[in-house]
This record gives structure tokens, C-alpha cells and sequence, in this order.
């Protein structure tokens, strides 16, 4: 049986597992986050040490406008499969953009205005999610996801990631 696009967006994304929020901070955003994730049973308490000291070490800023100048910085943060309990992405829109430092050049800074959070209990798929976050950022039409971008909206966010994913 084949994966069709929108399979594995409803497999990656959960429709009660979408952000939208005004912290203005990493550190905050992290926090705020995963304890609706611990709350939700998606990942273990020692999640956001795990995620901060992760961060710190392996950067996850992404400079979009080698893809396409409209497009924002995204952050792909994630932790090592053990602190999870499933495999999805978290998107998570900032409504402030905020630093993170660059995946590319760890000494450089990024202002990043959306996430992918990934949560992975299968070690073996993390470049897999990786490279499909990449695949839907490189083969979306760019005023598309320019668009999706600047969506403030949970449903709409989810919407079009069941459709374009």
C-alpha cells in the first residue's frame, strides 16, 4: 500500500496538537508547550530539560530565504526519541518572532516566526520527518506558504497541513 501525501500528514499531525502562541522567549515557549504536551501524554516529564539542553547544543533555527525570500525562519526543535511517547510534529506559530540560533552556523542568530516540534519514539525515522518538513517546504508553492506562515488559526494551520503535507 502507498502513503499518500495526506496520510502521512494525518499521521504526523494531531488536530489537538497545534499552537499559536505570544511567549517571547525560547526558554518560555518550550515550557508553556511541553507541559501541554505532558499533559496531552505526548512526551515524558524530562521533555523540556531534554529539549532546552538539546537546543542549546544542536541548534534548529532555519533561514527560509534561501528557499524563497518571503518566507520566514522556522525552528525544528526536538529531543532524543526517549523523552517522547509517539511520532508526530508539533507546528507551533509565534506570534512574536523570536532568536534561535542558526542550524547551519550555530554562532549566528535567527528570528524565527514558526515551529516544527518533532516528536519521535523511533530513532530510525528522525531524519525521515526531518527531510519531509523540508520536502513540504521546498515543493509548496512559496506565496502558499508564505500565507500559511501568517496563519494565526489552529484549524486553518492544521487544514492546510493535512492538505499540502
Amino acid at each position: 500500500m502507498t502513503t499518500t501525501s495526506s496520510d502521512k500528514a494525518t499521521s504526523l499531525f494531531l488536530h489537538d496538537a497545534i499552537f499559536v502562541t505570544e511567549q517571547l522567549s525560547k526558554e518560555a515557549i518550550f515550557k508553556d508547550i511541553a507541559l501541554q504536551l505532558v499533559e496531552k501524554g505526548l512526551v515524558k516529564e524530562s521533555f523540556l530539560e531534554n529539549l532546552i539542553k538539546r537546543e542549546e547544543s544542536f541548534p534548529t533555527g532555519m533561514d527560509l530565504s534561501v528557499v524563497n525570500e518571503s518566507l520566514p525562519n522556522i525552528g525544528i526543535p526536538h529531543t532524543e526519541g526517549e523523552f517522547v511517547n509517539t511520532r508526530c510534529v508539533i507546528p507551533i506559530k509565534l506570534m512574536t518572532p523570536v532568536p534561535f540560533n542558526n542550524m547551519i552556523n550555530p554562532s549566528a542568530s535567527l528570528e524565527v516566526s514558526f515551529l516544527f516540534m518533532i516528536l519521535n519514539n523511533d530513532p530510525g525515522a528522525q531524519t525521515n520527518i526531518l527531510s519531509d518538513i523540508m520536502g513540504f517546504i521546498s515543493t509548496t508553492d512559496p506565496e502558499q506558504l508564505a500565507e500559511f506562515f501568517s496563519y494565526t488559526d489552529k484549524e486553518k494551520i492544521y487544514h492546510f497541513l493535512q492538505e499540502k503535507f
